[in-house]
């Protein structure tokens, strides 16, 4: 049976370092695609990701992890963060470095802690549902050692996503995982949608801070060896020093290959939350509203003629033809 967990024990780090140069002109370098309002709402898509936690997690309890460069943006969306929130990465070395640093710092504050790892940006429609999932994640983690991702029904065979093998007993909400393979070629993609036991990784993980770094350890240990050189150092005015000088050091690569293809400890939860990426401007307009040319357009001052099946994002203030 899984054990409740206490709310001050979750903490979730959201990883908002990217460049989103695949919604490039939108997307820029100096300000990417997470603190735009990409999707019209008046909100961007770090602070829609921010808010998402809240019922579940302390605000104070919600760190955000990203390149230097951002972090005055960070504070820009997210006024109500603390300076102590915010972990500025010095260079970008994929999604294994990020981790393991939250994991050791997040262990000093809490060593009982549960983690849960999300993108800044990403969309997801059934918000109840998704925390529903997150807690019985959560739970599991609570009484089991286990590294559990969230899944999501593939609906077309897409190489830009890492698919996940599970093990297909009805009666289980948590799935052992079988196989956790990373961004496929088009031919076994086809064959894994069509096998129906391949769910696509969202990218969303939940664990507890022992497990991960027990797995960083086991399977990352250039990582651990440089990140955990001096554990002493976390959560006091030495941390961005240390982290300056030791976090370039560390290999370049992503969670997925580092750990989730080499742990025996994974599972997956089936999750129909209304998920998207948002990775390109593709899937952008899968997710958004059409008009009856199939357009999506949000500016009442762009004038259509002769246009089908195109998105259009223009500057409020001009007039478009």
């Amino acid at each position: 049976m899984n054990k409740t967990v206490d709310k001050s024990d979750i903490y979730v780090a959201i990883m908002a370092g990217g460049v989103g140069s695949r919604f490039w002109p939108a997307s820029r370098s100096s300000k990417p695609k997470q603190f735009l309002d990409i999707l019209g709402t008046g909100k961007s898509l770090i602070r829609m990701t921010f808010e998402r936690f809240l019922p579940i997690c302390d605000p104070s309890n919600i760190l955000i992890v990203t390149n230097a460069i951002y972090k005055d943006l960070v504070k820009e969306h997210l006024p109500e963060i603390g300076e102590e929130q915010i972990l500025c990465e010095p260079s970008r070395n994929n999604t294994a470095p990020c981790i393991a640093y939250t994991a050791y710092k997040v262990q000093s504050l809490n060593p009982k802690a549960k983690l849960v790892v999300a993108p800044s940006d990403h969309l997801i429609l059934k918000e109840e549902l998704f925390l529903k999932k997150i807690t019985q994640a959560l739970e599991y983690t609570e009484s089991n050692d286990a590294l559990v991702t969230l899944g999501i029904q593939p609906t077309r065979p897409d190489t830009g996503y890492g698919y996940i093998n599970f093990e297909k007993e009805e009666d289980l909400e948590v799935k052992k995982v079988i196989r956790f393979t990373e961004k496929p070629n088009l031919e076994k993609a086809k064959a894994f949608v069509e096998q129906g036991d391949y769910l696509w990784n969202a990218g969303i993980f939940i664990w507890s801070v022992d497990s991960i770094l027990n797995a960083f350890k086991m399977y990352a240990k250039e990582i651990c060896d440089l990140l955990g050189a001096d554990l002493s150092i976390y959560n006091t005015d030495k941390e961005q020093a240390f982290i300056d000088e030791k976090y370039p050091q560390t290999p370049s690569i992503s969670v997925d290959f580092a750990i989730m293809e080499n742990a025996e400890n994974i599972f997956t939860i089936p999750a129909d939350i209304g998920w998207s990426d948002l990775g390109t401007w593709a899937s952008l307009y899968e997710e958004s509203v059409k008009d009856e040319n199939a357009n999506v357009n949000s500016d009442d001052r762009t004038l259509l003629f002769d246009t089908t099946s195109s998105i259009l994002k223009t500057n409020p203030e001009k007039l478009v033809i």
